[in-house]
């Protein structure tokens, strides 16, 4: 617990911008859905890549902790948490690709995702939260300073495993549950979500199988083989996805090989 006490320190002591609806949240939920990914065990290597587990929880969090007018904006605390410190260092840095800088917080997710290879906490922070007893302590302190009104019902909702990312993937591959729900898909933040869930389960589900063809699209070697992708408007088709205009169209992929 001593070495853990500079951090609780930094994560209860936040720089939070100063706006119209009070002190920004979105440092303190950027940190509780960190330690969130560490607990599901998405994270085992300090290497946070912007990707829809990230964004996903982060904007389910928000949902459940945030009841003011601010806007659930993932980016803003990713790149500013930098400048938070813990014992006189700061302890989360973003490494970009190999050719890119990162000198401004950047607005654009996608954008985001294809210039940071990943966000790290300081070497020694993480392994300090590698323990599940420093991640129940540090989650506590950060619930009890900045959402204490709503510290009860998070709990209650992580336990039912229930809430917007969760209802996400229910809505991807068409879980019955999900029709009784409204799932609202408003922001960029959102559409990245929803198409990070379809390349990952859509594939899956169909057994990597051309419905049309019956072509498996894995080869022996477990590579994919190289393929072209034809979408056809098949009403009757399961698979769908969403267009720009946030209307559902059913696709049909007919995969070709070269």
């Amino acid at each position: 617990m001593k070495e853990l006490e500079p951090y609780i320190s930094a994560f209860t002591h936040l720089k939070r911008g100063v706006t119209k609806y009070g002190l920004a949240p979105h440092k303190p939920i950027l940190l509780l859905t960190l330690i969130e990914l560490i607990d599901k065990g998405l994270v085992p290597d300090n290497r946070f890549e912007v990707n829809v587990d990230l964004v996903g929880v982060f904007q389910e969090n928000w949902r459940l902790l945030v009841n003011t007018a601010h806007q659930p904006d993932f980016t803003q605390p990713f790149y500013y948490l930098q400048s938070d410190k813990a014992k006189g260092q700061p302890f989360w840095t973003l490494h970009p690709y190999t050719g890119f800088q990162v000198n401004a917080h950047i607005k654009s997710v996608q954008t985001l995702s294809d210039t940071v290879a990943y966000g790290a906490f300081a070497p020694e922070l993480f392994q300090l939260l590698i323990i599940e007893n420093n991640r129940i302590l540090a989650k506590d302190a950060i619930l009890f300073m900045y959402f204490p009104e709503q510290r009860g019902g998070y709990y209650q909702q992580k336990q039912l495993d229930d809430g917007f990312y969760h209802d996400m993937q229910a809505l991807v591959l068409n879980d019955p549950e999900v029709r009784y729900k409204h799932v609202s898909i408003q922001t960029e933040e959102d559409v990245f979500i929803r198409s990070g869930l379809f390349k990952r389960y859509i594939p899956q589900l169909y057994q990597d199988t051309c419905a049309m063809t019956g072509m498996r699209m894995r080869s022996s070697y477990g590579r994919y083989p190289k393929v072209v992708f034809i979408r056809l408007f098949i009403p009757a088709v399961r698979v769908f996805l969403y267009s720009v205009t946030n209307q559902l169209r059913f696709l049909f992929q007919l995969c070709l090989r070269r």
